[in-house]
């Protein structure tokens, strides 16, 4: 027998072991294509886990307005007693107060101490919240506590007897295309599974400071916010939080929180009734093409400092404007968005290593994290002190499209800029020029010129000079509004 004949038999074995029979015709598919087409059926899974899946109905007491104008009517009139009569009882009507409805999802996850997850918006002012479980069973629900920033909210209900529960799942190990099942409470139908995949990870939607959606396209409606998204072990991997939806109805595109996000501000929020996130005292902005070019970076990535709050972790840590946070607790920081949320998900008081890029230079520093609650009162430290300004009127300078000249006490009453901005006074901005599509403004000061501080129009003009030298396409500014917030800008720098 011909060497090898025994593994080309396998091979054939296994290519016909997916096959189907057509009008006597033998169809062959390889077992790719077979897995691609799914689970058979999800009826086991659905069925074993319906019972830690709840609805959320929630009433809220609404005082009435008044929104009946009283017409008006020639004084003397025979009608005006009539309408006035009319529409004062109809106006006492409408000031009755009155119970709103709303209706949610939501999954228990402790079934012995009566605990289920569900969305801040699902139960946000309610009066009461009642759990609804699917044989019929209702609880009233007492609030533990809810999360904002990340729309989570933790309920507390008294069972007879142990509820049947749901674990969290690892949200880091599902792909895109990993197949996902939902069980909600859409338009207030009752249990209703839907079947789809994971479309995307790591999606930002604008919702939050901590956006990093699973996106599926298993239907979700209104009613699912709140209710949990499996994976094919009957684990949940995402709380299921939005949609997008020009009509109101599923399109195929919801969004979830991922389990790993959700874990943290669950515990907390079973501790402590508030969440305790990790504070670093910046403020950031996205490192664009042009600003990585004219930090000469040789690709786009990392958090860009444009500000440190008095008082902070970041200022004792010697963190500065312009540096680009790269490294987080050892861990790359790929893009803007992803540090707020390492940050927050690190516990407070722990020391951590920081690597920055600051000009040019790789720099590690170590930074001891603050509690978040204890940034407003940080940042909302202000100097009443005024620096003393030469009485005569400052020279002016075009340089990039900008008129510039010294900050002196009229410029500062003409713009309302505070007292604590220094810099160089943006006078004008030509039309159609790079500061004006960068959104630079009459009002605004320049700090820094490529991580340069300039106090005069003559600073800017030497700055752009060497970069110009340097064979630069942009110059980077830092700019202070009138009220101290500063902003990185990159200008282009014409010939």
């Amino acid at each position: 027998m011909a060497p090898g004949f025994y593994q080309r038999s396998l091979n054939t074995i296994k290519s016909l072991a997916a096959s189907a029979v057509l009008g006597g015709l033998v169809v062959l598919q390889p077992l790719a294509a077979v897995h691609a087409q799914g689970p058979a059926s999800v009826a086991d899974l659905a069925e074993g886990l319906a019972d830690a899946v709840v609805n959320i109905s929630t009433s809220q007491t609404v005082k009435g307005q008044r929104t009946v104008p009283l017409p008006k009517v020639p004084e003397g009139s025979p009608f005006q007693e009539f309408f006035e009569e009319f529409f004062n009882r109809q106006n006492r009507e409408e000031d009755r107060p009155r119970k709103v409805q709303s209706l949610g999802s939501g999954f228990v996850i402790d079934g012995k101490e009566g605990i289920i997850i569900t969305n801040n918006h699902v139960i946000e002012g309610a009066d009461e919240i009642t759990a609804n479980f699917n044989d019929g069973t209702k609880l009233k629900a007492e609030l533990l506590g809810t999360d904002e920033k990340t729309d989570i909210a933790v309920l507390k209900v008294n069972p007879e007897r142990p509820l049947t529960d749901v674990s969290l799942g690892d949200s880091d190990k599902i792909r895109v295309g990993d197949w996902v099942m939902a069980i909600g409470n859409p338009f207030g139908l009752g249990g209703t599974v839907t079947v789809g995949i994971v479309s995307a990870r790591n999606r930002d939607i604008n919702s939050g400071p901590y956006d990093n959606f699973i996106q599926t396209d298993a239907s979700i409606n209104r009613g699912n916010s709140g209710g949990p998204l499996f994976n094919m072990d009957g684990e949940v991997i995402g709380i299921n939080t939005a949609i997008i939806s020009p009509s109101g109805g599923s399109i195929g595109i919801g969004f979830a929180i991922p389990s790993k996000t959700a874990k943290r501000v669950i515990a907390q929020l079973r501790e402590f009734g508030e969440t305790r996130r990790g504070w670093l005292g910046v403020r950031i902005q996205e490192v664009t093409d042009e600003i990585a070019d004219s930090l000469d970076m040789d690709q786009a990535m990392g958090a860009l400092v444009a500000g440190v709050t008095e008082g902070g972790p970041a200022e004792k840590a010697q963190i500065e404007p312009g540096d680009v946070i790269l490294e987080f607790d050892g861990k790359p920081v790929e893009h803007m968005r992803e540090l707020p949320r390492m940050v927050a998900e690190t516990e407070i008081g722990k020391a951590v290593d920081v690597v920055v890029l600051r000009r040019g230079k790789k720099v590690d520093l170590k930074v001891t994290l603050g509690r978040l609650e204890e940034a407003s009162a940080e940042e909302d430290k202000s100097s009443d002190q005024e620096k003393d300004k030469p009485a005569d009127k400052p020279a002016e300078t075009e340089v990039l499209g900008m008129i510039l000249s010294e900050l002196d006490d009229a410029g500062r009453e003409e713009f309302k800029i505070d007292a604590e901005v220094e810099g160089v006074l943006v006078k004008q901005v030509a039309p159609g020029s790079s500061a004006e599509e960068k959104r630079v403004q009459a009002g605004d000061v320049i700090k820094e010129v490529a991580q340069e501080p300039v106090a005069t129009p003559a600073d800017v003009i030497d700055q752009v000079k060497k970069l110009k030298e340097d064979g630069r396409r942009s110059a980077l500014l830092l700019l202070s509004n009138p009220n101290g917030e500063l902003r990185f800008v990159p200008v282009r720098i014409d010939d």
